[in-house]
């Protein structure tokens, strides 16, 4: 379980494929407080950390991961989303994200707007999935608001610290994003969607 505060950026060293698992060296100041086993959100993916080394740590993506989301786009030197897991009895910044990425979403407008930023991201609507305006969504691992929520697309506005302090910060049109619902919005669509 995470909250989609992001604690801090990991620089991709090597990707090796094996089979049609990814295996994903990154470069972090968190890895010496890392464990082997231990679950990390990458770009909003959960991903168990399977090796260390004094400066890098490795991840294991098998085929179904990679398929639902932007992983097979990462590529070394991008700089990923990171944040470990929240420990129980933290406060919850953001929102309950469980680092199972939903589907991925398309930027389609990055402006800036006198000292903040307005993305604007496309998703598949046939996949039954919704935002809500002013609900949460998770977009990379971080933990937004939504604005301008339609059928098949919304908008986050970023505040200078989250563009400088996470990837953010290397969108432009075209980025291929890894979108988590909130878990709340999921539970509701799906409950009337049954009815």
């Amino acid at each position: 379980m995470f909250t989609g505060i992001i604690e801090t950026l990991g620089t991709i060293q090597e990707i090796k494929k094996e089979n049609s698992n990814l295996h994903v060296t990154i470069n972090s100041s968190i890895t010496s407080e890392l464990k082997i086993d231990q679950s990390v959100a990458h770009n909003g993916v959960c991903l168990t950390v399977v090796a260390l080394t004094d400066n890098s740590y490795t991840v294991t993506a098998i085929d179904e991961t990679i398929k639902k989301t932007n992983l097979i786009n990462w590529k070394t030197g991008d700089l990923i989303n990171l944040e470990r897991a929240m420990k129980l009895g933290d406060r919850l910044d953001g929102h309950i994200v469980q680092g199972h990425v939903d589907q991925i979403g398309t930027c389609i407008t990055a402006e800036e707007t006198n000292g903040s930023w307005l993305y604007t991201f496309e998703y598949d609507e046939n996949l039954n999935n919704i935002t809500i305006e002013k609900g949460s969504i998770t977009v990379n691992g971080v933990s937004l608001t939504v604005v301008n929520s339609k059928k098949n697309e919304f908008s986050v506005a970023i505040i200078p610290y989250t563009y400088e302090h996470t990837n953010f910060k290397n969108f432009e049109v075209g980025t291929k994003i890894n979108l988590e619902f909130d878990v709340i919005g999921k539970y509701v669509s799906r409950l009337y969607a049954n009815k």
